[in-house]
């Protein structure tokens, strides 16, 4: 395997990369007999010019290359057949009963590329699927989800309690830039929910750090009145419990989601803002129902950075955009109408790193440098194989499940 394609993006809003210029020349130093072919973009957030200045080669075909690496899903069209790709496919959390197939880019049917993945005799790996032992990803764009996530559900609550919004993210441009915007907000009594404790909490945490909101525990959220801005994490034991009230058991949940409940509304009543953080598999709960949304009166902002469509948060009904990334429901007919003073407000960009896409993708790059291309250019340690949906023109042991889907 000596020649490495970039592919370009299909999302017009989407400027990320997998490789940023500065990894080419690294792996250029590291694998001498490599060479990378990018394919000219007016949308990535690196000129293409940049690339060529650190070694790529230029090019619209991509004919010649072994492996070709994208970021989000291709288009089935520009398929070329018997090649290896690399790119979120959103399938992973795809069930039998289609559960969960709306994930990933709107208008995009991933039946369809499957489809025509299997066909073309193509060796799909998905990012998602690159894991440790214990099911840990190895890398991705979650910290950055988290960061510029938390930006914009802070930036819509400014606008609910009627003050001016700061810049969006990507006008600001960089990570230094939001922070020093934060750190001057005051978000009054605010009290906010954070859920999760994955890449993506983290991400949010992280950025909770350079405003004026103190954190607190979980127990002082729901007893104590506070004049300030605050919030509370609450990690997975935080905001499930297990049928049966066994202590909680975070492989036991991530094999047995079924068997656990939501008690995250025991803490809405008390919220003004929830920004969901966490990891979500289709087979786990709720973390409300749509008829009780009525009854949280305080709450005015769900920032939901998992976004999944009709998943874990019911009033995530479609992504939003870079460009428009808010919307409003009603509250008893759960339907989205025009802004008004008892609407619920609603954050669901489905592409937050991309609002940061140089900071983002080098970190992202990063992963890819360290973490796949050892492992794919020299000898596999078993992650490769693992992360592998389709080759040969058949789905892989671990995915044989996605027959049913693609078939119905």
């Amino acid at each position: 395997m000596n020649i490495i394609g970039i592919i370009r993006e299909s999302r017009s809003d989407d400027r990320r990369t997998p490789l940023v210029p500065f990894h080419i020349k690294e792996l250029l130093n590291k694998y001498s007999s490599l060479k990378i072919i990018v394919q000219p973009s007016k949308h990535r957030c690196h000129h293409d010019q940049e690339y060529q200045e650190q070694g790529a080669i230029i090019n619209e075909d991509l004919s010649k290359c072994d492996l070709i690496l994208g970021v989000k899903e291709i288009e089935p069209s520009v398929l070329l057949e018997s090649k290896i790709y690399i790119f979120f496919s959103h399938t992973s959390k795809v069930q039998p009963d289609n559960s969960a197939a709306a994930q990933g880019t709107p208008g995009m049917d991933k039946k369809e590329l499957l489809h025509e993945i299997l066909k073309k005799n193509i060796t799909l790996i998905d990012y998602e699927n690159i894991r440790d032992d214990l099911s840990r990803r190895y890398f991705g764009f979650g910290r950055f989800a988290g960061i510029v996530g938390c930006y914009n559900s802070l930036n819509l609550y400014l606008e609910t309690i009627g003050k001016e919004p700061m810049p969006r993210a990507y006008q600001l441009g960089s990570y230094e830039k939001l922070k020093e915007n934060i750190s001057h907000q005051d978000f009054k009594d605010a009290k906010i929910i954070v859920t999760g404790d994955g890449r993506v909490a983290n991400g949010t945490l992280e950025f909770l750090e350079f405003t004026n909101i103190n954190q607190i525990t979980a127990n002082e959220f729901n007893t104590n009145n506070h004049s300030t801005a605050v919030f509370c994490n609450l990690p997975t034991s935080g905001y499930v419990k297990h049928k049966n009230n066994t202590k909680f058991d975070l492989q036991h949940f991530i094999q047995s989601p079924d068997m656990y409940v939501s008690v995250l509304e025991n803490y809405l009543p008390h919220a003004t803002m929830l920004i969901s953080s966490h990891y979500w598999d289709p087979k786990s709960p709720r973390l409300f129902e749509k008829q009780n949304i009525q009854q949280y009166t305080q709450l005015k902002v769900i920032g939901d950075i998992t976004c999944d469509i009709n998943g874990s948060i019911p009033t995530t009904s479609r992504p939003s955009t870079i460009k428009d990334p808010y919307y409003y429901i009603d509250r008893i007919t759960h339907k989205e109408i025009e802004k008004n003073t008892n609407s619920l407000a609603i954050m669901a960009v489905d592409n937050l790193p991309s609002e940061l896409p140089k900071d983002s993708c080098k970190e992202f790059g990063d992963g890819i440098v360290k973490e796949v291309f050892p492992f794919i250019l020299k000898e596999d340690d078993g992650r490769i194989k693992k992360a592998t949906i389709t080759e040969n023109g058949i789905f892989c042991p671990s995915y044989e499940f996605l027959y049913d889907y693609i078939n119905t």
